[in-house]
């Protein structure tokens, strides 16, 4: 059994991060993943933990925390008749094929290949939120096959290899096929549920050395217990903030706050 003293200052850090997640998440609309995984990485090395595995742990637990809140979120979109459960039937095999590649990758290769495919990423979705077209269209429809499959898997595979729902690649994608913003949000949750779940499943069983205490699997469970909580808990804030303040503004700011993280990410995989 981990000492209290062990366990005592990763729920502490664990509340900070969640709270901030979940004010993020409620006020910009963004999945938590794109800021837990960062978050995370960040509270285990400053806690002292490290190795070739900790990506993967910090992965792993954010895909776990997107498993609830997803669930939650569809569900309640789902209730103002918001998802567009047709896309999701459409989209779900080849989001969870995807979902399984990426754990499979994710769980061979080493922490600084993670931060990599972490860091390009998210700097391409900053530069996205700063300076992408609300207007912009690629077809009147969302695309049928094979299109629909290959964007499926690799929407599924990136998702999972970076830790997130995918609501950062299925908002963009289907606005960009002329689905309707507040359709395509709630139609989003859907995909995290997809996503998430089977990588969860799949990081169970990939085995971490040097791992925080009470880890299964690649999955901390105190940090994905305390961060839920919270990230429940300051959502609503972040809602009613969004709803008294310009989000256009805060969007931009925050893709800078995105931009800094991703470099800072390949900064330290290429050792500066």
């Amino acid at each position: 059994m981990p000492e209290v003293s062990e366990l005592l200052p990763m729920v502490a850090l664990a509340l900070a991060v969640g709270g901030f997640a979940g004010v993020i998440g409620g006020l910009l609309g963004v999945g938590g993943g794109i800021v837990l995984v960062p978050a995370f990485l960040y509270m285990f090395t400053t806690l002292g933990y490290g190795g070739d595995q900790l990506m993967q742990i910090c992965v792993a637990t954010s895909l776990a925390t997107i498993v609830v809140t997803s669930i939650r979120s569809v569900l309640a979109h789902h209730k103002k008749g918001a998802v567009d459960w047709a896309v999701l039937r459409q989209w779900a095999a080849f989001l969870v094929i995807g979902a399984g590649l990426g754990v499979v990758a994710a769980s061979r290769l080493p922490s600084t290949a993670l931060q990599a495919v972490f860091g390009v990423v998210a700097g391409s979705v900053a530069v996205w939120m700063a300076f992408g077209r609300d207007d912009l269209r690629l077809g009147a429809a969302m695309p049928g096959q094979p299109a629909r499959g290959l964007m499926g898997t690799v929407v599924g595979f990136l998702s999972a290899m970076m830790g997130i729902g995918g609501g950062s690649f299925g908002v963009p994608i289907m606005t960009l096929y002329g689905v309707p913003i507040h359709r395509a949000v709630a139609t989003a949750a859907g995909f995290g549920v997809l996503i998430a779940v089977p990588s969860v499943i799949g990081f169970l069983f990939v085995p971490v050395a040097d791992a925080p205490p009470w880890t299964v699997g690649a999955i901390s469970i105190p940090a994905f217990l305390v961060v839920i909580g919270t990230t429940l808990a300051t959502t609503p804030l972040g809602v009613r903030l969004a709803h008294a303040m310009n989000p256009k503004p805060l969007k931009r700011v925050f893709a800078m706050f995105l931009a800094l993280v991703a470099l800072n990410m390949l900064r330290k995989v290429a050792g500066w």
